[in-house]
């Protein structure tokens, strides 16, 4: 791409103010306008245009659907407004990219879901400017500003950029996150760190065979953060989630006693009763040690249902009053 100084013709508006080094992984924060090379120089997209007008973001080395917008950041510096005239043929893909970036500001259901090659023929991309792109290719001016640049090491990458190794190192730091979190009652918080550690492991998962050792081995891992998370379901007080959460870990580990135990404190407030019952009998059952604290649960939820049922008996007998 570099080789091809022809085909891309930098003129500079503004000079930046730091130059930085970029290699794979290199996060650039930048402002964009495209252009037509035809006599009006029409506007196809300006970032600032877009929603609520954010920057966007390319981490470098991660096969961007438009290439060429990797090699032109690399020849710019932080603060630097630049104007790039990018030959046609390195643009062809434009359109594509410029319809993702449109559609994610638009109601989902005006969204085109995708352009298989009969769509294409038929319908275009969508938008009549870009179809026309296509229809009759030409030159384009891409005007762009950095406002910032992270090398990898400097920021919290997204899951997808992690390979294998790195998500398993990262699980166990996202666990104990939640704990402190949790242990700060800072639940919402805590929550989000386990289902992200929750995923990762669920992604690990689907390459294995289920029920093979590697895959238990994960799910081993994953049932403990997923209590974790359903304790925090259960503090915020979403019962159905706990209940859900609780029977998937019961369906691999039948004897969890934390399973039981929360999902029957989680029918209790979802006022599944009789649920609630067996839930509290088998954590008898399962922990001898537990029967006091458990009968204590139990003699709570008999003074519920007992408060709960003179209450609605008020609430009939009303009913039938003169």
């Amino acid at each position: 791409m570099a080789a091809d100084k022809d085909l891309i013709v930098k003129r500079t508006i503004y000079a930046g103010t730091k130059s930085v080094p970029f290699k794979d992984g290199t996060k650039v924060h930048f402002h964009f306008q495209t252009r037509l090379c035809n006599d009006e120089k029409t506007l196809l997209d300006d970032s600032r245009q877009m929603g609520e007008g954010k920057p966007l973001d390319l981490v470098l080395g991660k096969k961007f659907k438009l290439e060429v917008w990797e090699a032109i950041l690399q020849k710019m510096s932080v603060n630097e407004v630049a104007q790039f005239t990018v030959d046609k043929s390195l643009v062809m893909q434009y359109p594509f990219v410029s319809k993702t970036l449109r559609d994610i500001h638009r109601p989902k259901g005006e969204r085109k879901s995708h352009c298989c090659a009969m769509t294409l023929q038929n319908e275009g991309v969508g938008y009549n400017d870009l179809n026309d792109f296509l229809k009759n290719p030409t030159n384009l001016e891409f005007t762009m500003e950095i406002l910032k640049v992270e090398q990898p090491e400097n920021y919290e990458r997204e899951t997808w950029q992690l390979d294998e190794e790195e998500r398993i190192q990262l699980i166990p730091k996202l666990k104990e996150q939640g704990n402190e979190e949790y242990k700060n009652k800072n639940y919402a918080k805590a929550a989000d760190l386990y289902a992200k550690a929750v995923g990762m492991l669920e992604q690990l998962m689907i390459k294995e065979k289920p029920h093979d050792v590697e895959w238990n081995d994960l799910n081993n891992q994953k049932n403990p953060i997923l209590l974790n998370f359903a304790q925090c379901k259960l503090s915020e007080g979403d019962y159905y989630a706990v209940i859900e959460h609780c029977t998937t870990v019961l369906n691999s580990d039948k004897d969890n006693v934390k399973a039981y135990f929360r999902r029957a404190k989680a029918h209790v407030g979802a006022w599944n009763v009789d649920e609630a019952r067996k839930d509290f009998n088998k954590v008898m059952e399962l922990d001898k040690s537990l029967t006091s604290l458990i009968r204590k649960e139990i003699a709570k939820l008999e003074k519920l249902i007992k408060e709960k049922d003179s209450e609605d008996k008020g609430k009939y007998g009303k009913l039938f009053v003169n």
